[in-house]
């Protein structure tokens, strides 16, 4: 049964007079709501994938910025034998809600956790929480995705397609649904050079493929992924391209949109700037190449890094699930088209990976952290000869070196061990920091403009506003202070280690090279 995580209070029902916290935004919100609050104002809302990253961002802007919101429903499953209400309370534990928490001391009455499992048919529902659902849910955000890049075919069918399919039957069902957001990503379409806000032929039709996973045995469909891949560089990009298919094919008659964001990355402004939850994607260059373990990565300088803050996505998010009814309530057509809204970085307002990889060295230079083995000497190198031969001995040589000290010393080698998961990471990374894509974002510009100024205000995303040198500057202290678990007090105390460190690694240089010059002159001698 659906239940507050916290009592065994009935469910309210839409229409209920819910308490009025004060919003957590960056400038005091009048009493008059906003459109967009307007919209939400006593709604109910349904999130799958509220436990990561984008989902509790999620929840953090609904529950300050838009107070009128009646209840958030959270589908989630047991994890590490901790069951859903335990996983529900673990989202809170994290420090990018203390502020919410202050100014929103109730919050927790509008959350409703609902036993569910994206892996398992019917998103693993049971009746009564099924019947509930579909008779209070206003609004629809399915975030839940499976992010893995190396991902196995049939998990990551089962979680970025079936699932998304679930949802949509679940949403068919729905009686007083106004509008439906579906995250993909703007990889998607990656075998493009230009990606429209359209839909394209998807690697194979939604159907078949699904059909092919249901029909063939986990080893067969390891073995012909490389087939089915084709053009697509991973699962990930793959399955979700699928999934849009599904979108196309299974919206019919639902005010139904699909949001494709760019590379998510840490907070711009909201609850604090700088906060990030996990590694992935360029928040491991980052935190590999500020603790002295990232020496090289492949990537073009000249390219585009397509990455955004995931508080703008959050707010593009929420304004687009306004949009989407807003289309739907006034289209005249008897089968409105889906929009689709493309949120990735603004050509005119742009950084590109070697902009990036030069302020990685500032801030890291800035900011060093008590974590660091070694100095900051990174590098992103496009020429691939250049790259294997720093991988060679920038990084394995020292692993080598470090793990033969590390047991003749009687503790346990890492080193090598920890590169060899660095460089799968790496792999799966230079597909993306080696080419450059053209996004189109006509409705996400439009949408911009639809905007009210105090809307404009309280849901803020556009990209072309960003200051990218600021931004940087707490997305790397941002990875020092949650990620590393080194507060900023500690940079002094860091910065005289660090200038050790710089002398260490001078000296080490003078060694090599002078090893180099010996080696030399006896083949030399040798040779003569």
């Amino acid at each position: 049964m659906t239940v507050s995580m916290y009592d065994d209070e009935p469910l309210a029902q839409t229409g209920g007079q819910p308490d009025q916290p004060t919003p957590m935004t960056t400038g005091k919100i009048d009493e008059q709501l906003t459109a967009i609050q307007q919209f939400y104002d006593k709604c109910n809302v349904f999130i799958t994938g509220g436990t990561g990253f984008l989902g509790k961002t999620l929840i953090y802007k609904l529950l300050t910025s838009c107070p009128g919101i009646e209840n958030i429903f959270l589908l989630v499953r047991s994890k590490r034998g901790k069951d859903i209400f335990s996983r529900v309370e673990e989202i809170f534990d994290d420090a990018m809600f203390d502020k919410m928490k202050q100014a929103c001391p109730k919050y927790d009455h509008k959350i409703r956790a609902v036993a569910g499992d994206c892996m398992q048919p019917g998103l693993g529902i049971s009746s009564s929480d099924r019947e509930v659902l579909t008779e209070n849910v206003n609004i629809v955000f399915h975030l839940a995705a499976t992010v893995r890049f190396d991902e196995k075919m049939k998990t990551a069918m089962q979680i970025n397609v079936k699932a998304c399919r679930d949802v949509l039957d679940l949403c068919h069902d729905m009686k007083h649904l106004k509008s439906v957001i579906y995250v993909s990503t703007a990889y998607t379409q990656c075998p493009q050079s230009v990606v429209d806000e359209r839909f394209y032929e998807p690697p194979l039709e939604s159907e078949k493929m699904i059909h092919l996973t249901d029909c063939v045995t986990d080893g067969m469909i390891e073995k012909i992924t490389p087939v089915l891949l084709d053009k697509w560089p991973n699962t990930y990009t793959f399955t979700k391209a699928i999934a849009e298919d599904v979108v196309r094919k299974n919206s019919r008659g639902m005010p139904v949109g699909m949001f494709r964001p760019g590379i998510v990355i840490a907070t711009y402004q909201e609850p604090v700037p700088g906060w990030i939850d996990n590694f992935y994607g360029p928040t491991g260059v980052i935190a590999g190449a500020g603790t002295g373990v990232l020496r090289t990565l492949r990537a073009d300088p000249t390219k585009v890094a397509n990455m955004v803050p995931v508080d703008l996505c959050v707010n593009g998010i929420i304004s687009s699930a306004w949009d989407i009814a807003e289309r739907f309530r006034t289209e005249i057509l008897p089968d409105p088209e889906i929009p689709i809204y493309n949120f990735c970085t603004e050509p005119n307002n742009c950084i590109t990976w070697g902009d990036f990889t030069h302020t990685t060295i500032k801030f890291g230079s800035m900011y060093p952290t008590m974590k660091a083995i070694w100095y900051l000497c990174y590098a992103s190198n496009p020429n691939i000869v250049l790259h294997y031969l720093s991988i060679i001995f920038l990084h394995y040589a020292p692993a080598v070196v470090c793990d033969i000290i590390a047991v003749l010393i009687g503790r346990k080698p890492r080193l090598l061990r920890s590169y060899k998961k660095i460089h799968r990471f790496m792999d799966v990374i230079e597909y993306f920091s080696m080419r450059e894509w053209e996004f189109k974002m006509d409705n996400m510009n439009g949408l911009w403009r639809k905007l009210s100024s105090a809307d404009q205000k309280l849901f803020f995303f556009d990209m072309r506003q960003i200051n990218w040198d600021y931004f940087l500057e707490q997305y790397f202290c941002g990875i020092r202070r949650y990620l590393l678990n080194d507060p900023m007090e500690t940079v002094p105390q860091a910065v005289v280690r660090w200038n050790r460190l710089y002398w260490v690694h001078q000296a080490t240089k003078v060694v090599v090279l002078l090893l180099l010059y010996k080696l030399i002159m006896s083949v030399w001698g040798m040779m003569s």
